[in-house]
């Protein structure tokens, strides 16, 4: 066995094991710090106490980061028990560097990220640091200055605690080294690290059980922001970059055959049949306004728990048009929900189907079946278009003219941390369609962006709440919009659809798994309706295409998964919803939220009954979609 006569092997070994537990340190103790960081995110249930359980029970996921970061320090030492290794030292300072590096950016980007998305790091990340001013146009200078400082000092300070925990203070110190140790002893000490390195891979594998360290293991609490809190935000960054791509397995709930005969009792179908008629034309001019987050807690029309001085144009338009009152987002973020909304096709937790380019030149849309039936089709939004592959997912898809901030007036480009704001962007929009040709109809989606975090608009009714405010404004900016569209002779054979691409944690404490978070408003409006209509049944934002197009009598069996909510063939009224940690399913009997983080899936919620019939909904709609997905290449 190996004595004290070898002491720079052992020295060497104490040292490996205090990196090791300077590692998981640094993950537990970065929560604490995570927690000071979000004042808006801790509710009055979330003291030390709890945030001492997150930091207990985010101890695993703690230790298979430490894991994953000491296995190549581990080699090292291996390698140095037979091969004297010269300029170790360097080349570990490089390494310690790197990882210190690398550590500071994730944990001080997920402490300022959160605040935004309400969700831990993951592979989602990679998309936006293609266009990084994209990231950035959500904060002021100041912030991103301290977040640069921020993420420099915890750099620094991760580099010296792995230098001073690793690397011996004295020169003539060899480590890893094999001076003065004979064979034998070098063979106990080899079998000593064969073990280390076991129980090293058991702490990345997360035990000896059937299943493997994930995200959700952590979960411990029905409070979403203490189990946030519970997940190493490295290890949520590394676990979901290695599963990208791999979306058929991590859908897999039933064989084909059962999913198949679940899929077939919920009544998805495309078809149009006896549709209540809603419109005097078969051919109107379609406007679609897509208004960014604006979710069913803003409009009383839809919601009536929420406040009615916010929308009150909104909740005007929904009394004197159309409105469908349970309708359900897919989606959580704009590249999705928009996807979701103008191809009515699904959601998923872990990709977004608009950064796929070659996914996108297979995408179904609104706008391609409207282009074939002979309208002329256009794009305009205010930001820039060619983020998150949006041009390329248009271009696609149908539409003939894409105009983002570039076709605006330099001066206006910034009015907005996005772009251009709404009023600006809403008479460029009166303009265009002003202009355009007579005689043809045509179809225009208008995207709007002020109405987004940090919540900045020229505008200031609803005092005190930057959120509701900025709703307020883009509220008073349809209003303004629509009041002289209604003054035109357009406006007589126009239909105008309203819809956001996703609602947000608005009142401050509700998550995705709330479906008060997903519920949205869909309006229509214009002189081409018969008159108003209240439609009550649930339904999806992906219903849009398939409610639309059978309303215009187009043929639409290419959205597989839209269904036309008017229609005789409209049985079984639900909704889905998907976000990065789970899904739903909702039906007249209640809803069910499906954990998807946890292996194998769990139930996070149900209300106001148990259902399994529900939960095998959800799953098998997930399964359904990811086959979808994957037909799309054919």
């Amino acid at each position: 066995m190996p004595n004290n006569n070898h002491n720079p092997i052992l020295r060497q070994a104490m040292r490996l094991v205090l990196l090791y537990l300077a590692l998981v340190l640094a993950g537990t103790l970065a929560k604490p710090l995570f927690v000071l960081a979000q004042p808006a995110a801790v509710s009055g249930s979330t003291g030390w106490s709890g945030i001492g359980q997150a930091m207990l029970h985010g101890l695993l996921l703690d230790v298979a980061t430490a894991g994953y970061l000491i296995a190549p320090v581990w080699l090292l030492c291996g390698l140095g028990l037979w091969v004297r290794l010269r300029g170790w030292r360097v080349a570990y300072k490089v390494w310690a560097a790197v990882v210190g590096a690398a550590l500071a950016l994730v944990l001080v980007g997920d402490a300022c990220l959160y605040g935004f998305w309400h969700t831990k790091l993951d592979a989602t990340v990679w998309n936006y640091l293609a266009q990084p001013e994209g990231a950035l146009q959500s904060v002021s200078m100041g912030y991103a200055l301290c977040a640069t400082l921020a993420v420099v000092a915890v750099a620094v300070l991760l580099y010296y605690l792995q230098v001073l925990t690793f690397v011996p203070r004295r020169k003539a110190a060899h480590a890893p080294s094999r001076k003065g140790a004979t064979r034998r002893t070098k063979g106990w000490w080899t079998a000593a690290w064969l073990v280390a390195g076991g129980l090293i891979f058991l702490g990345i594998r997360g035990g000896v059980g059937k299943g493997t360290a994930n995200v959700g293991m952590v979960y411990f609490s029905p409070n979403a922001f203490l189990n946030h809190t519970a997940v190493n935000p490295a290890f949520s960054l590394i676990s979901s970059t290695l599963k990208a791509g791999d979306y058929g397995r991590q859908a897999h709930f039933f064989s084909h055959d059962e999913r198949k005969r679940i899929y077939s009792m919920l009544g998805y179908n495309t078809e149009s049949l006896d549709t209540e008629p809603l419109l005097n034309t078969t051919r109107p001019n379609v406007l679609i306004i897509l208004m960014e987050g604006c979710g069913g807690t803003f409009v009383n029309a839809v919601d009536p728990k929420s406040d009615p001085r916010i929308t009150p144009n909104l909740n005007r338009l929904a009394h004197e048009g159309v409105v469908f009152t349970q309708a359900y987002a897919n989606s959580y973020r704009t590249d999705r929900g928009t996807v979701c909304a103008l191809s009515g096709f699904p959601s998923f937790p872990d990709l977004s189907v608009m950064k796929m380019p070659s996914r996108c030149e297979h995408l179904p849309s609104i706008a391609s079946s409207l282009k074939g039936a002979g309208y002329a089709t256009a794009y305009l939004y205010g930001g820039d278009a060619n983020f998150t592959n949006m041009r390329g997912y248009l271009q696609s898809t149908g539409y003939d003219r894409i105009e983002g901030d570039e076709s605006f007036p330099v001066a206006v480009r910034r009015t907005h941390n996005w772009g251009v704001t709404d009023a600006i962007a809403f008479d460029t929009l009166y303009q265009r369609i002003m202009r355009l040709p007579q005689g043809r109809p045509w179809h225009v989606t208008f995207q709007t962006l002020a109405s987004h975090e940090p919540w900045i608009v020229p505008y200031n009714r609803i005092k005190g709440d930057k959120v509701a405010n900025s709703m307020a404004y883009l509220d008073h900016c349809i209003g303004t919009f629509i009041s002289r569209l209604r003054q035109s002779a357009l406006w007589r054979n126009t239909l105008v659809v309203m819809l956001p691409d996703h609602g947000v944690n608005y009142p401050e404490g509700i998550s995705d798994a709330d479906e008060r978070r997903s519920h949205i408003p869909i309006i229509m409006a214009g002189g081409a309706l018969k008159g108003p209509r209240v439609v009550t049944q649930i339904c999806n934002q992906t219903d849009l295409a398939a409610t639309l197009l059978g309303q215009l009598q187009l043929p639409h069996k290419q959205f597989g998964m839209s269904r036309d909510v008017l229609s005789r063939t409209y049985t079984h009224p639900s909704a889905v919803h998907t976000w990065q940690e789970g899904t739903y399913y909702m039906d007249n009997s209640g809803i069910s939220v499906v954990n998807l983080l946890t292996q194998p899936a769990s139930v996070m919620r149900e209300a106001p009954h148990a259902s399994q019939q529900r939960v095998n909904a959800a799953k098998a709609l997930l399964q359904t979609a990811y086959d979808h997905f994957r037909g799309l290449l054919g």
